[in-house]
Parts: structure tokens; sequence; C-alpha cells
């Protein structure tokens, strides 16, 4: 049950936890990304791709899959003690990580504090409670912002293990960050216990039939496969983009994972911006823009980094004779002369330019030489076409940031339909609806893997956004136009006609 009280301190209080809680457990909940990759490229532990794989997906893993009971314990005993004893419970693992030496051991330790991931869960539900109808999104954006410690991790995590390894002359020196990430957690899970107030929503009560029920409904499906786009597409992105600005263009890893944290960063901190749309305009407005702008984005970003070669305007003989002579710019057949265009090396220096649009070329192949002779419409030249396309890296960084922005605000919005329809049972709703996201943030880098090898192409995991974008669009609108049309057929018109 959402609250009736008017919103205060004390509400205040439990949202900013709430956000700290999450925005430590989500920095925790993305170490390895920093972490392993550091202890393999300096050869510390001998892990192959396929191993390493395993460490960045379980720890994603294990805090999408636990969403779920994480989020109906919520409902049942309140967030103060959940979230609390989550927190304590992840800086265990955390810390012993410190002790690990082989593969085995990380593997477990990176399950065990994959469980931070859960946090939004408890702290979705936990939150709603304080907060009456009218500022539930303000409330839940704002506490969604704190999925920006996955960027803080990215930012800070590889200078602090420069710092902690004295720049690697102290290769061992990386056991202090998982050490400093558990007293963090410790920190603040003892914060909760002290300073936080328990609230429980009306459902408390129920039978665990009673709050499953609301998993009947095609609803949180549809809610879920939303929160798959934005939450589950953000994950797989944070992840996916620095091997893709690797690949696509030349970047250092340093600079990729820069470049990457200019996507995540901003995704984590429009989550407050959703919330406040979502309040003043509401929800389903809101993810109409947000899934519209999915649409248009990830349909520009799917036009590749490419070079087409294809068979241009040539030159025919308009008569019968015999070639005279052929040089650098004409061809002489008897008397008549064609002129032919050469091969420049403009399109070889062009990689190296600024380029917004696609650059074209076109030159002439001479197939003929002096004494041959030629009949009418015989070619004497093969024209060639070649067009580059640089897909500008700058003008990828915007779309890519602008998109992420979309779903940041989409993220919100989502959980802004939970409580409205769910009030009593959000905790259960939204760890479910957090689950399918979660998972979408762990099936996403093996799905793009796979599509990258079959395509070939790097965009193709933006065929994938735009597909995956349109089918919700179209799902949502056919949804909103039938329950119009079951309330009101007067209002189902007029709103076909406006949209």
């Amino acid at each position: 049950m959402l609250t009736d009280q008017p919103v205060g301190f004390k509400s205040h209080k439990i949202l900013f936890l709430n956000t700290l809680g999450f925005l430590v457990s989500f920095a925790a909940w993305m170490i390895n990304g920093v972490l392993v990759t550091y202890l393999t490229d300096n050869g510390i532990f001998e892990w192959t791709i396929v191993e390493i794989g395993w460490l960045l997906g379980v720890p994603v893993l294990t805090g999408s899959v636990f969403r779920l009971p994480i989020g109906i314990l919520t409902d049942k005993i309140g967030g103060k003690w959940v979230f609390g004893t989550l927190l304590v419970f992840s800086a265990i693992p955390m810390f012993l990580l410190s002790f690990a030496n082989n593969y085995l051991s990380f593997l477990i330790l990176s399950f065990l504090f994959g469980m931070a991931g859960t946090s939004f869960a408890v702290g979705v539900g936990y939150t709603s409670v304080w907060y009456p109808k009218n500022w539930q999104g303000r409330a839940i954006g704002i506490f969604g912002v704190g999925s920006a410690g996955a960027s803080l991790t990215t930012l800070i995590g590889p200078s602090l293990l420069d710092k902690l390894t004295n720049a690697g002359a102290n290769p061992e020196g990386w056991r202090q960050m998982p050490v400093i990430y558990a007293v963090i957690l410790l920190g603040v899970g003892l914060l909760f216990f002290f300073f936080a107030e328990n609230m429980k929503p009306a459902a408390s009560s129920k039978s665990l039939a009673q709050l499953l029920s609301p998993l009947k409904e095609i609803r949180v499906w549809r809610f879920g496969l939303y929160y798959f786009l934005v939450f589950g597409c953000f994950v797989t992105f944070s992840q996916w983009l620095v091997p893709y600005f690797v690949n696509v263009y030349n970047a250092d890893l340093v600079l990729a994972g820069f470049f990457a944290s200019c996507f995540s960063l901003p995704t984590g901190l429009f989550r407050a911006v959703g919330g406040f749309l979502s309040d003043k305009y509401g929800a389903r407005k809101v993810m109409y823009g947000v899934l519209g702008i999915s649409v248009i984005l990830s349909f520009l970003l799917i036009i590749p980094r490419m070079e087409i070669a294809s068979p241009g305007s040539g030159i025919m003989a308009t008569k019968d004779g015999v070639v005279t002579a052929v040089g650098p710019d004409r061809i002489m057949v008897g008397d008549k002369e064609y002129k032919i265009v050469k091969k420049n090396r403009v399109f070889e220096k062009v990689r190296n330019n600024v380029m917004v649009f696609p650059h074209k070329d076109n030159w002439h192949e001479v197939l003929v030489k002096p004494g041959d002779k030629v009949v009418k419409k015989q070619l004497l030249a093969q024209g060639t076409t070649r067009i580059y396309f640089q897909a500008n890296m700058w003008i990828f960084i915007g779309l890519v940031m602008l998109i992420g922005m979309a779903w940041g605000i989409g993220t919100a919005a989502v959980f802004k339909h939970i409580p409205e329809y769910f009030p009593t049972q959000i905790g259960l709703v939204g760890g479910m609806v957090g689950l399918i996201g979660g998972l979408g943030g762990f099936v996403g880098p093996i799905l793009f893997g796979y599509l990258l090898t079959g395509t070939g192409l790097w965009t193709s995991s933006w065929m994938f956004v735009w597909v995956l974008s349109v089918i919700c669009i179209v799902w949502m609108h056919l949804v909103i136009t039938n329950m119009m049309a079951k309330r009101s057929p007067d209002l189902k018109d007029k709103f076909e006609h406006l949209s």
C-alpha cells in the first residue's frame, strides 16, 4: 500500500539510504569488469576467454535471478532488514575475494557477492511505500540514479588498481581492492540497521500464493520486456561498448573505457529525469517517447563503418574503329576522343578526415590498348564506383549517449507503472520486472557475440535493439488502444486521431 502521509524528512531519509545502498551495491556488482580484466592483462591469472566470460556474467546472473525472491521478502518483512542484511552479506564474499588464488574460488565468490545486484528489487519496494502516488516517479527515479555505481567502478577502478599495485610494481596489491569494497558495503549496511525505519506494504500478511498471483498477468511480462530493453541493454552495452570502440574505431583500452562511461554514466543519472517526467506527464506518454527515440536512434546506429565497390558508368565505343592512343585522361579510336576519369588518391586520404556523410569516388579502368579493333557499343573502359562511410566516431558517441539517456528515462517510467497497477505488491512485481531486465544484461553479450559471428557486423547489436524497440512500442500501442476501446470507444477514436 502506498503511504498517504505527507512527504517529509523521514521519507527523504529512507530515499537517501536506498540510493546510497543501491549505488555501492551496483558498484560492487560490476567490480569483475575491471578487476578480472586487470588480473588477466597483467598475467596474474591465466584464464581463457570462456572463463573470463563466466566471471563477468555470473554476478549479473545471480543479481538478476534472485531479484524475485528478494522482492517477495521485502514485501513480507520490510526493506530495512532486507537491505541491511543484503549489504552485510555481500561484504563477506567480497572480502574473501582478496584471498582467492584460483578460478573456482573466484567464480564461487563472484556468485555470492553477485547478490548485491538484487538491491534494486529491495530499493524499489522500500522506496515506494514511503511516498504517495504523485511522488512515485520522482522517488524511484532518484533511487535509480544509484545505477551510476557501475560507471563509478569503470572510472575509478582502473586508477585505484594502479595506485594499489604501485603502477604494477606490486601486482598483489589488487587484493586490497575487494577489501575496500567490502568495508564500504559493510558500512552502508550498518547505516540501515542504525538509521532506517521499517515499513511494509499491506500485502505483507498475504500467503505466498496470493503474493505470486500478479505473475499470472501478462502486464507484468510486458513491463519486463520494456525493462529488458531499457535496463538489460544498458547493462549489456556498458560492457559491450569497450570492445566495440577498440575494434571499430581502433581506440586503446583506456580511451574505450572512457567512451563507454560516456554512455553508462548519463544513463544512470537520467533515471531521476525519467521519474520527474513520469510524475508530470504520466508514465505512458514518457514510455511512448522513450520507445520512439529508441526506434529512431537504434536505426541510425545500424549503419556500419563500410566500404562498397560497385561497377559504375563505363565508356562504350560509338562506332567501329581502331584504338590509336590510350592516355592518362583519354582514349582515341580513329579520330574520336573519349574522356576518361583517372583514379585519384582522395579515397585513401579521406579515411583520416572527419566525415559526416558518405564519400564517393568514380574512375575508369581502361580495357583496350593501341592497335585493338573495336566495334560499336564495345566497352572501352570499365567504370568503378566506391563509396566509403566512416560512421564518424563523435557522431556515434553522441547517438549512443542520447539513446542511453532515453533508456535511463525509460527505466524510471517502467517502474512508475508498477505502484499504479500493483500498489500492494511492489516488491514482488518490481523483483520480477527487475529479474527480466537483469537477465537481459546477462544474455545480451552472449547474444551479441553470436550476432557478430553470424553477420560479421558490429552493428548487428543495434539491429537487435531496433527490432526489440519496434516490438515494444507496437505491443504497447496495441494494448493501450484495446484498453481504451473497452473503456470508452469515443476516447479510443480520439486517441487514434491524435496519435
